[in-house]
């Protein structure tokens, strides 16, 4: 923060009556004590969320669809046989 040690030599005050509007808007609008502004900050912060969650599950299928696709784009001649892509333990058949 920095301090001026002079005082400006260019003093631009001006006489404003105390009866005049403030330059900034006030708190109250129409008679409404803010409950209008709260309510109007909580359907943006709901409609942020639901959009947000929205590109989130679009994003999850999209990758998904394209995975997919990679995958079957990707095949090899063994990954038509039957069970080529289990990774279970076969228990039949061994013997024992």
């Amino acid at each position: 923060m920095m301090f001026r040690s002079k005082p400006r030599t260019e003093d631009t005050t001006e006489e404003i009556p105390t009866t005049a509007a403030l330059p900034f808007p006030s708190l109250e609008r129409n008679g409404k004590n803010g409950e209008e502004d709260q309510e109007t900050a909580l359907i943006k912060t709901v409609g942020w969320i639901s959009a947000g969650l929205g590109a989130v599950a679009l994003g999850l299928f999209v990758g998904r669809e394209l995975r997919q696709r990679y995958k079957f784009n990707r095949r090899t001649p063994y990954d038509f046989y039957a069970h080529s892509g289990d990774e279970q333990d076969m228990d039949t058949g061994l013997g024992i």
